[in-house]
């Protein structure tokens, strides 16, 4: 009986040693632990992104020696760097829409670097607008209209990429044949011709980084730039792909809308496919029946057979898991 209480006192004795030295433990762990947490917050090490020593938008030199240039720009590069989520999201969706804009802009003799305009006036959506802009590359209504976008109260080829990518080279054009500077219609694009002609006028000034603007088109080719420079060099500024990463583009047959009352839900049945993936496809469709009043016809995307399945989608050059993509 004594041996039975002398062993029981052991155990207590060394259950409650163990249980001190387990408290000790993880105390010292917590206090480490605090200790780190409060090193790293004191020093989180968050360096400002580097600029370039050069620059040149379309071709045309950027004034980085100029104080409020760098600074313009140094801005934005933080912004869009740390915007870790919308820059992001630039990445996955180019690697879909760049290769349908990028040709379009060549074969209109519009220099490649205006693809990231069209990057920072949607983040490659058909966005709309606060004042009704729409689109990847966000015309208004009338302006659309104005060089060849049909917009009325079924069909919108704003939210058409091919279309408005067309429209938006006549109108670079149109803006380059005024102002004589790549640069100059960017900001012209965003403030219109007129409001930047005055603001020019009025200041005696013909280049758009010496010129006092509001604070959008102030920025606005700063963001171009900053874009820019982030997606021909991710790696530098923290940014990592894989092509597995990236959204895929997607393989597409075409058929032809024609016909007057045509119910879409019927229609995309008809052809093998469903109606989300009919307004998927085909943006610049704005209603679920199509009057067609005109009797005009359209070219309308349907997918493949299989058409949504990544198996389909993605090809060997997407599969890879090392590659740090380039833009």
């Amino acid at each position: 009986m004594r041996n039975k209480s002398t062993l029981a006192l052991i155990l207590s004795v060394v259950s409650i040693s163990l249980l001190v030295f387990v408290c000790a433990v993880d105390k010292d762990r917590a206090e480490t632990n605090i200790a780190e947490t409060q090193r790293i917050n004191a020093n989180p090490r968050i360096y400002s992104p580097t600029l370039p020593d050069s620059m040149t938008f379309a071709g045309e030199a950027v004034p980085l020696d100029v104080y409020y240039v760098r600074e313009g720009l140094d801005r934005e590069m933080i912004v869009n760097t740390f915007g870790h989520t919308s820059t992001m999201l630039y990445f996955k969706r180019a690697h879909r829409y760049f290769p349908v804009i990028e040709p379009i802009l060549k074969r209109n003799g519009i220099p490649a670097d205006f693809k990231y305009l069209c990057v920072i006036e949607s983040g490659l959506t058909n966005a709309t607008s606060p004042a009704k802009a729409q689109g990847f590359w966000q015309f208004m209504k009338a302006t659309g209209q104005k060089y060849g976008l049909e917009v009325s109260d079924e069909i919108d080829m704003r939210n058409n990429l091919e279309a408005s990518t067309e429209a938006a080279c006549k109108y670079l054009k149109s803006l380059y044949n005024r102002f004589g500077s790549w640069t100059a219609a960017a900001a012209a694009y965003n403030c219109g011709e007129n409001g930047l002609q005055r603001n020019m006028e009025r200041q005696s000034i013909d280049v758009y980084y010496d010129t006092r603007l509001n604070n959008e088109t102030t920025r606005y080719v700063y963001r171009i730039l900053a874009v820019k420079q982030i997606m021909q060099h991710p790696q530098q500024y923290g940014f990592f792909l894989r092509p597995s990463d990236l959204y895929p583009s997607l393989p597409t047959r075409t058929a032809t809308l024609s016909g007057q009352n045509v119910d879409l839900y019927d229609f995309a049945k008809k052809n093998g496919t469903t109606y989300k993936m009919l307004r998927e496809l085909n943006p610049w469709l704005t209603t679920d029946k199509l009057t067609n009043k005109g009797g005009k016809s359209y070219t309308v995307k349907l997918p493949v057979e299989g058409g949504t399945k990544l198996s389909t989608i993605r090809t060997d050059r997407d599969k890879g898991t090392d590659f740090i993509t380039k833009m």
